[in-house]
């Protein structure tokens, strides 16, 4: 969610594999029929690599604004082993808020393990799950 966590191993991927982030990005262009992240930040453009994820959450919430939709409230779910996740929730929240320019109190963030089941529980991966709901002022023609 736009924090650094220390830890032994590293995220593989195009841009900076926030996977809390990218899985907000995909919530919020669900919410407005906005296709998904790969349409918008295609994994084989060059552009996007090593992009920070923050500034594709401030391109969303952008295209968000211009369709008239505003975000009522985001909840994501961090799905790992290691590492723990408590102790950063908050920071994430504040992260998330002042990319979105929207109250803290509009977004929850909460971890989950597999139980050390399948490949995230032998940790050999993250994953994550975001909810979306917008309100829409206007509809676009």
């Amino acid at each position: 969610c736009g924090i650094d966590i220390a830890f032994e191993k590293k995220i593989k991927a195009h841009s900076d594999g926030d996977v809390a982030i990218h899985a907000v990005i995909d919530s919020l262009l669900g919410a407005v029929a906005e296709g998904d992240i790969g349409d918008h930040f295609p994994p084989n453009d060059p552009k996007w690599e090593g992009c920070d994820s923050k500034e594709m959450l401030r391109i969303v919430n952008h295209l968000l604004t211009k369709k008239g939709a505003s975000i009522v409230n985001l909840d994501v779910t961090i799905i790992c082993e290691k590492p723990k996740i408590s102790k950063f929730k908050d920071k994430m929240r504040d992260s998330l808020a002042e990319t979105l320019t929207i109250s803290k109190s509009r977004i929850n963030v909460k971890a989950t393990t597999t139980e050390k089941l399948g490949f995230l529980g032998r940790g050999e991966g993250i994953a994550a799950e975001s909810v979306a709901s917008v309100k829409i002022s206007f509809v676009e023609e």
